[in-house]
């Protein structure tokens, strides 16, 4: 016995995962656009040897990261 959900006879349901879709890739690009300057601020700390401030970019890169994951995955 197949029992599965019919998600055609919902109204409006294409504008729903469209409107899903274009949330995920701004979320996506926010946790690209922060990552970057961490990465950026965890290199020139690391050559100075600054490791407060290469703890607090680490920290921004998993910040940053997690959120990545996530909508990435919940893309698939």
């Amino acid at each position: 016995m197949n029992v599965f959900p019919d998600f055609g006879s919902l109204a409006g349901i294409d504008s729903l995962k469209t409107a899903i879709g274009a949330l995920l890739a701004f979320g996506l690009i926010v946790a690209v656009l922060m990552m970057i300057p961490s990465a950026i601020i965890r290199a020139i700390a690391s050559s100075h040897d600054n490791s407060a401030n290469v703890s607090k970019a680490r920290i921004g890169l998993l910040v940053g990261l997690s959120p990545a994951a996530l909508a990435g995955g919940g893309a698939a």
